[in-house]
């Protein structure tokens, strides 16, 4: 294969997740690779090395039917799956391959709480996509591209000091996924070392109930102040993460940072948990087990559907932090 066209749209959890695959095809066919996405994410791809041409569009995939024609590839590679993505095979008619998404298996988990699902993460189902042009995994992790201009000089936020802070990433696409702020600050007031809290704009005002409710002092809210690169800085140079299951969670990953992934209504078995192959003991799963509602959802909510928000209001606050008391020290042995 000497050109391919690797198709994955969104979001930013997603396309950091198809990453081993990326380099992968490119260190192992020595390929020619292009990548097909929305033009808001452009920038996760324009920095990887493994990557020689970005293709983008604002609403229709079909906006680029031309101009990928024009290129002349020999194979798709499609992780999306979806039918947009179809439409942009069907026009190229190109051989192409794809990855299986197991919507059947996550329909009966969510709608009847019967588990078919096997316990393989996301990252390991894409590479099914790849089997037969003879890539293989490498078991190297996942990969995010920090350019230099991006990267947050620490003295420039006291008191964070390198390796010497947490992160903690507050945000998430829907609230059924979001740790609750009066929870977070008592978390937060419970941890000896500094705290950078996390987030877009829209998380500013729950930045700041959490940084109003904590006892520790050591507070910044860096939620909407900071660009998705310069949060990623701050993930890279924290000790460790304490996050909802979302794209920063995905990019601490990709650093190979301790993490703790707390989850709401959706759960680890859908194979989105935190990739770390090789140094799973730096990842603590915090969920709420036994909840005869949870999964509600492949996805998430604005608002619990029981009113009751179990799966996030019982989170046993104390393993958190105990939790963290025994990851942030594996950094510095390290």
């Amino acid at each position: 294969m000497k050109k391919i066209l690797l198709i994955r749209f969104s979001s930013i959890g997603d396309i950091v997740l198809v990453s081993p695959v990326i380099r992968a095809l490119k260190t192992q066919l020595k390929c020619e690779l292009h990548v097909l996405t929305k033009n808001k994410y452009r920038d996760l791809y324009v920095h990887n090395p493994y990557v020689d041409k970005v293709h983008v569009f604002e609403k229709k995939s079909i906006e680029t039917i031309p101009a990928l024609k024009t290129e002349h590839f020999d194979f798709i590679v499609d992780l999306q799956k979806n039918l947009r993505s179809s439409r942009v095979k069907r026009n190229l008619k190109l051989p192409s391959s794809s990855f299986p998404k197991l919507n059947v298996k996550k329909w009966l988990l969510v709608n009847l709480k019967v588990n078919r699902l096997e316990n393989v993460h996301i990252v390991d189902r894409y590479f099914h996509a790849v089997e037969g042009l003879g890539v293989k995994k490498d078991n190297k992790g996942l990969d995010f591209f920090l350019p230099k201009e991006d990267f947050v000089n620490l003295k420039n936020y006291p008191p964070l000091k390198e390796n010497a802070f947490v992160g903690l990433v507050i945000g998430g696409q829907h609230k059924t996924k979001m740790f609750p702020p009066e929870k977070t600050a008592s978390v937060v007031s419970r941890l000896p070392w500094p705290v950078v809290l996390l987030g877009g704009p829209e998380d500013r005002e729950n930045g700041e109930t959490i940084r109003n409710l904590t006892e520790n002092k050591q507070v910044m809210n860096a939620c909407g102040e900071l660009s998705l690169n310069e949060s990623a800085s701050l993930v890279r140079q924290a000790g460790i993460i304490i996050t909802n299951d979302t794209g920063l969670m995905h990019i601490a990953a990709a650093f190979k940072k301790p993490i703790i992934s707390i989850w709401g209504n959706t759960v680890p078995e859908f194979g989105m948990y935190p990739y770390e192959p090789g140094n799973e003991e730096k990842v603590v799963i915090a969920e709420v087990k036994g909840l005869k509602c949870r999964p509600c959802s492949k996805i998430g909510y604005e608002k619990c559907p029981k009113k009751h928000f179990k799966c996030m209001m019982d989170q046993d606050e104390d393993f958190i932090v105990k939790e963290a008391l025994r990851l942030f020290p594996a950094l510095d042995k390290k």
